[in-house]
């Protein structure tokens, strides 16, 4: 395995000094290294990976340096149009430095969502004519291949990937934060919402540990799944998953439960919410200030101020609660009147160890749910 400290003296050491992207679950290790010895200024986690990209070339044409955009393979989607109609060699020819962590390898076992994009990365990148070489787990061979790449980068002047394996980083323990323990769980949270709906409210939930947690919720309680949407995958979308449901479906309540880096992905879709103002639209956002899923990097969520943005987007009310009372004092005085409508809660970082995963396939729940709602 690849220690995350040498890896980022390699970068150090051919003047890679500017980080930015969003975190990935297989880059965790050298992602919190990064956090943890680089200027804040220096290692930007961006709202989204194209958002990245885009940092990256602003700093390279600033100071002439080649900068790191890290990210899941996932996140290429939101990178293509940055690295095709900006640093590609055609248009502006910007060299960035490319970390890719390869969830759903061939032959590696991973969830259904990381299937396909695990099978397409490499030739994602081929078709892109974005040069890439497999980081090797062994120390030297990984030297060789960073003093390479950034050779190539200072060559050709173009985009250069890395592409991470599953366990090629070893692990790497960060310094213990400041917790606050009066706030509630994001798990707490999500059973006292499913816990004040009917039979006949929709919820629409966010890719990650809320997805896992509202499955078990259900189980537990021995309720159906069928009125609940997992959006395994797509991080930042399900909001307009669950708009459109909303509007297709006025008699029904739709609960989306959203995520502080979700939102931040694609922020402008609140605006979308806002100005079609569904009646029926209630968005719970649960604000960890964390990435938790990937490796618990932070957002900016909580240095702004989510409501305000909600009520500038149209939203027809929106406020923040830090405690179960409020949120249930709030939960019960939802009406059409005061939606759409945003609730933030403001949670603590942290999930049970034991928490599984649905034990329903993506295509079942679909079904499953597309079934109730005809009715």
């Amino acid at each position: 395995m690849i220690s995350p400290k040498h890896f980022y003296q390699w970068l150090n050491e051919v003047q890679v000094d500017f980080f930015s992207g969003v975190p990935d679950s297989l880059l965790k290790d050298i992602c919190a290294y990064i956090t943890e010895n680089t200027p804040r200024d220096r290692n930007i986690i961006a709202a989204n990976e194209g958002n990245a990209v885009a940092l990256a070339a602003g700093y390279h044409m600033a100071t002439n340096k080649i900068p790191m955009v890290y990210m899941q393979n996932s996140g290429l989607g939101n990178a293509v149009n940055p690295l095709l109609s900006l640093a590609d060699k055609k248009v502006y020819s910007i060299p960035v430095l490319l970390l890719i962590g390869w969830r759903g390898e061939p032959g590696v076992k991973d969830e259904p969502q990381h299937i396909t994009q695990g099978e397409v990365t490499l030739d994602m990148l081929k078709a892109m004519n974005i040069r890439y070489e497999i980081l090797s787990d062994n120390e030297q061979d990984g030297e060789l291949q960073v003093k390479h790449a950034i050779s190539e980068l200072r060559k050709t002047s173009e985009p250069y990937a890395i592409v991470v394996k599953k366990g090629t980083f070893s692990k790497y323990l960060t310094a213990e934060t400041d917790k606050d323990e009066f706030l509630p769980s994001r798990e707490e949270v999500i059973q006292q919402v499913v816990s004040t709906l009917s039979s006949k409210d929709i919820v629409v939930s966010t890719t990650g540990k809320t997805s896992r947690e509202l499955f078990e919720c259900r189980t537990t309680l021995g309720q159906p799944h069928h009125t609940d949407f997992l959006t395994v995958g797509s991080m930042g979308h399900t909001n307009q998953i669950a708009l459109a449901i909303a509007l297709s479906k006025p008699s029904k309540r739709v609960f989306c439960l959203d995520g502080d880096g979700a939102l931040l992905m694609h922020m402008g879709s609140m605006a979308i919410i806002g100005s079609l103002a569904p009646p029926n639209f209630i968005h719970i956002v649960i604000n960890n200030g964390a990435h938790e899923s990937v490796g618990g990097q932070p957002t900016v969520s909580f240095n702004i101020d989510i409501p305000k943005i909600a009520i500038a987007n149209g939203y027809k009310q929106a406020l923040q609660v830090r405690s179960m009372a409020e949120l249930n004092d709030e939960l019960s005085t939802v009406s059409q009147q005061s939606c759409p409508m945003l609730i933030e809660v403001k949670v603590k970082v942290g999930s049970r160890s034991n928490l599984g995963r649905p034990t329903v396939n993506p295509i079942d729940n679909k079904r499953a749910f597309m079934k109730n709602l005809e009715q």
